[in-house]
């Protein structure tokens, strides 16, 4: 089978800790090319994601490079065991291929950590919210309308069973701004409030007194793998998405993620009783957007 031009995101990773553990291990290239009875090509190749690796072969390669069993080995084993194939697939015709690939994670992720200075996160968006943030870019109708199915079948992950764990920090100014108008942005703050009703979910809001610090303008999401050597960061940019891997970046944003959040108020608790919001919180925040909108 020819080498692929494109691999996921996913396919990158496992090549990518492959090469940490085998330089980690003082292991060549020939030296485990000889392992797997191949050339040092098929080496290259397993390690910059372009051709797959057996299980069988994986493991050995694993075992070699000092591996040890725990959740590093058995998360890089089920790496190679996915097939990559999902409901994403249907959707290749109009998103990127790294939206595919953050879907993918998504939905094997543990943990999402999103942080989010300007909109309400897509995790969390209305269908009328998406369609208006989406149309600000893309004046074919038809494929706002796939961009939006897009979105929201993204959200799944929060409702399945066993729902990803999701933390976000939304900024004040994200519940200000008019977007699609005041009925859109009514649905969508009352949206907020039934979403931090999932156990599984947690809203923080960033107020404006909380002061200035440096995440502000910065959007990322921290998707948690099988363990913390396999998270990610995901950076979205109009041109230049990205994904990172190094675990001292991903440690930067997981710091940065939770200073944040220790600025923030006190998470959405619907349940709470309205006598219990003396201080301002979370939800008095979105309420008061939402009676003011």
């Amino acid at each position: 089978m020819a080498p692929r031009k494109q691999p996921s995101e996913r396919q990158r990773r496992l090549g990518v800790e492959l090469r940490k553990l085998r330089t980690s291990a003082g292991i060549s290239g020939d030296q485990a090319a000889a392992l797997l009875d191949a050339d040092r090509a098929r080496i290259s190749n397993i390690e910059a994601g372009r051709i797959d690796v057996t299980r069988n072969r994986l493991y050995m390669l694993l075992r070699e490079y000092g591996c040890p069993p725990g959740a590093l080995f058995d998360g890089l084993m089920a790496m190679a065991q996915e097939s990559g194939k999902g409901w994403w697939d249907g959707f290749r015709d109009v998103v990127a291929p790294v939206a595919s690939d953050l879907a993918e994670l998504e939905s094997r992720s543990t943990l999402v950590r999103m942080h989010e200075p300007l909109f309400v996160p897509g995790m969390l968006q209305t269908e009328g919210y998406a369609r208006a943030v989406i149309a600000e870019t893309e004046s074919d109708p038809q494929r706002v309308e796939r961009f939006v199915a897009f979105r929201v079948a993204r959200q799944r992950v929060l409702t399945r069973d066993k729902p990803v764990a999701y933390r976000a920090v939304i900024h004040e100014s994200a519940l200000r701004a008019h977007i699609g108008g005041p009925g859109v942005m009514r649905k969508q703050l009352s949206r907020l409030i039934e979403a931090a009703r999932l156990p599984n979910v947690t809203v923080q809001i960033f107020p404006y007194e909380a002061g200035a610090y440096s995440a502000y303008s910065r959007s990322f999401v921290i998707l948690g793998g099988a363990t913390p050597e396999l998270d990610t960061v995901y950076l979205e940019h109009p041109h230049n998405s990205a994904f990172l891997r190094d675990g001292g970046h991903v440690d930067e944003y997981a710091k940065m993620f939770e200073r944040l959040s220790q600025l923030a108020l006190a998470p959405v608790d619907p349940d709470a009783a309205p006598e219990s919001h003396e201080a301002r919180d979370s939800l008095s925040v979105i309420q008061h957007a939402l009676y003011t909108t």
